[in-house]
């Protein structure tokens, strides 16, 4: 598995002599992954129509569309109904699995974080994006903050704090799984 999460246009061809052809290279954008980005930018625009935030996510496997997501925050009440959260978790309902392997999640912005970790989780092959970080950022949704939070040690996080406290028996949980011969590989 592979993860590319690559903007539309940013990847560059390199120049070949001419009696040299140039041969298709599966890691850069096609015309059906600008078909795909416009159906999650169209997405995105008609949530906003609808009071939801302006983000569209569509999962594609094969050439056929397995899900989409509308941004649903504000709308549900729900920090973490981002439009590609919400793609990724219809498509494991519509696939009846949690493995997305073999497919790609087109987004009409760029994943922030957690959004990024759910695409990684999710075994996507690959994630394709549109608008970048910066767009999000003039347009009201500025994540700069979580990127750089994410790079600094825990205990300078100054809002939300994640410590640990370690209880005996804490690990009880996983030797359990470990012991269960029937488990799900996950």
């Amino acid at each position: 598995m592979s993860i590319v999460v690559d903007p539309v246009g940013t990847a560059r061809r390199t120049a070949v002599p001419a009696d040299r052809p140039v041969p298709p290279r599966a890691d850069l954008p096609s015309d059906a992954d600008a078909r795909w980005l416009r159906r999650a930018v169209d997405l995105a625009a008609a949530n906003v129509a609808q009071g939801g935030g302006p983000f569209g996510a569509v999962v594609v496997a094969d050439g056929v569309e397995v899900a989409v997501g509308q941004n649903r925050v504000t709308r549900d009440l729900d920090p973490t109904a981002h439009a590609e959260v919400q793609a990724i978790r219809a498509a494991c309902r519509a696939a009846g699995t949690f493995a997305l392997d073999g497919m790609t999640l087109y987004t009409s912005c760029e994943p922030c974080p957690m959004c990024l970790a759910a695409s990684l989780w999710a075994r996507l092959d690959r994630v394709v994006f549109a608008a970048d970080r910066h767009d999000a950022s003039r347009g009201g949704f500025d994540d700069s903050a979580f990127y750089e939070l994410l790079a600094r040690d825990r205990s300078t996080w100054d809002r939300t704090r994640v410590q640990e406290l370690r209880l005996p028996g804490c690990t009880r949980p996983f030797e359990a799984w470990l012991a269960q011969a029937a488990r799900t590989a996950y």
